[in-house]
């Protein structure tokens, strides 16, 4: 064949590309490879060691005999098969957890194969997803997961329990409710703060919680020191899990309430003046620690406490995880069966808390187990909301005016009265200097009670603002007290 007649390279290429693999773009822009009948997708940008689109390009030609090609002809294959893909229909892809047709999620277990966990409302089953149902995203965070068990009885759930040191049965059960609510990709689920003494076995603990979800070779990593590397972390994976802290600044506690309740973070991208990088995120997290100091108020209601006591017989920790890999199959099945009945029971919706979402996963566990765990929860928001007041002088203080006001009463002043009237109640007869941190201005003083307002309200005390004629106010009021028998079921 003479010279000019040979089809080029790109085009053998592209025509190679598109006849294996589909290409669709999702949301953002981003450009990804499936290969045909395969529920596994890659940016075709990706140069990840997870195995690019390029790398699986370059080796499906090899081994079909078409032969190999430099670089230069991949790259202008794939240019337009980029350009040719932005005018594809917009599809999501999706880390480990992913919504399905008529109701159902998918669970991927990190399999070459494609095998994953179909859970819908009368069980759930084990297949390979359609790919115009579910395409799956892999990173170097997307562990292996063993195949579940069936028909467990709930013997898994035990088994779990028998190798954590959770202090009660109410533990046990926020911390089942919430390995559920990771099941669910659009249910936000508060933080677990594993805590404990030392030789509690929180870290331990805490890998036993995330391997299930992720796999055995999910782990806790340390805090990144800046928010960005935090991010990075956070998208690539679906649980993230935070060991041994003992320090939260207000920036990281701010992170750590975007990636709870869901966020988006936006920068310049690399090698251009104006185009930006998106990047959305909700994910669950998981944070042990033995004392992190002051907890500000709006992480508070995003927390959920999971006390772990010393075990009474220590073993090696060889011995320990032979025996949770040997069981983490059964685990899975039985938190999969349970999580099937809990989300076929019917219960009502708190509507007084933050997190409603998962106060109404508590609620719909207790409709199917008759187990505690919605008590449980709103006991342990009672006890980080005393955490908050404790390290506050400011919240203890107007606590303590509060008292003097009667309930069905209320108090109006401006900002700057406010502040006079609590440095005087703080400083007393005795007149000591205002601690550090407190408000100077009624600026201040306004922006910190509004962080504080559902702290105090737990206490009684409703924190309101707004404008009249003669300006800007601040009113605190006590409601009068609903008996118990007035008060609507929760159930």
């Amino acid at each position: 064949m003479a010279e000019e007649e040979k089809t080029p390279a790109r085009e053998v290429i592209a025509e190679y590309a598109q006849s294996h693999f589909r290409y669709f773009r999702t949301a953002d822009g981003t450009v990804y490879a499936q290969k045909i009948g395969h529920p596994v997708a890659r940016p075709i940008r990706s140069q990840g060691t997870t195995g690019s689109h390029r790398q699986e390009l370059m080796v499906g030609l090899y081994r079909d005999g078409l032969g190999v090609f430099n670089g230069s002809s991949l790259k202008e294959a794939l240019d337009l098969i980029e350009a040719l893909a932005l005018s594809e229909d917009v599809q999501a892809v999706h880390i480990r957890v992913a919504p399905g047709f008529d109701g159902a999620t998918w669970l991927d277990l990190g399999r070459t194969d494609g095998l994953s966990v179909r859970i819908h409302p009368t069980g759930w089953d084990l297949t390979v997803p359609d790919p115009r149902e579910v395409c799956w995203r892999r990173t170097q965070l997307t562990g292996e997961l063993p195949v579940p068990v069936k028909d467990t009885d709930g013997k898994g759930i035990d088994l779990l329990m028998r190798l954590c040191n959770f202090a009660n049965a109410t533990t046990e059960s926020l911390a089942i409710a919430w390995l559920i609510g990771c099941l669910g990709p659009s249910v936000p689920v508060p933080a677990p703060f594993l805590t404990g003494p030392q030789g509690a076995g929180k870290s331990t603990g805490g890998r036993m919680l995330v391997r299930i979800v992720e796999g055995m070779s999910g782990d806790l990593r340390r805090a990144p020191k800046d928010e960005e590397n935090l991010i990075a972390a956070v998208a690539a994976g679906w649980v993230t899990a935070l060991d041994n802290l003992s320090h939260m600044t207000p920036d990281l506690s701010d992170a750590m309430c975007c990636i709870v309740t869901g966020a988006e973070s936006v920068k310049r991208a690399l090698f251009t003046d104006g185009d930006v990088v998106r990047a959305s995120y909700r994910r669950p997290l998981l944070l042990t620690g033995i004392d992190v100091g002051v907890i500000r108020p709006d992480l508070a209601e995003r927390l959920l406490p999971l006390r772990l006591e010393r075990p009474k017989v220590r073993r090696t920790e060889a011995e320990l995880w032979a025996e949770y890999a040997e069981v983490l199959p059964v685990v899975l099945g039985s938190l999969l069966d349970l999580t099937v009945k809990v989300r076929a029971a019917v219960a009502e919706t708190p509507t007084d808390l933050r997190m409603a979402d998962f106060a109404h996963l508590c609620a719909q566990l207790d409709k199917a187990t008759g187990w505690g765990s919605l008590p449980a929860y709103r006991a342990s928001l009672d006890d980080l909301n005393d955490d908050v007041i404790e390290g506050d002088l400011l919240a203890q203080t107007v606590l303590r005016h509060a008292d003097t006001i009667a309930p069905g009463d209320a108090q109006r002043m401006t900002s700057t009265q406010w502040l006079h009237l609590l440095g005087k109640l703080y400083t007393g007869e005795e007149f000591k200097p205002l601690p550090k941190g407190w408000p100077t201005t009624g600026k201040v003083l306004s922006d910190r009670l509004k962080r504080l307002q559902p702290t105090l309200a737990a206490r009684g005390l409703l924190i309101d603002s707004g404008r009249t004629r003669d300006g800007r106010y601040l009113e605190m009021a006590r409601p009068v007290p609903v008996s118990p028998s007035e008060q609507p079921p929760l159930l």
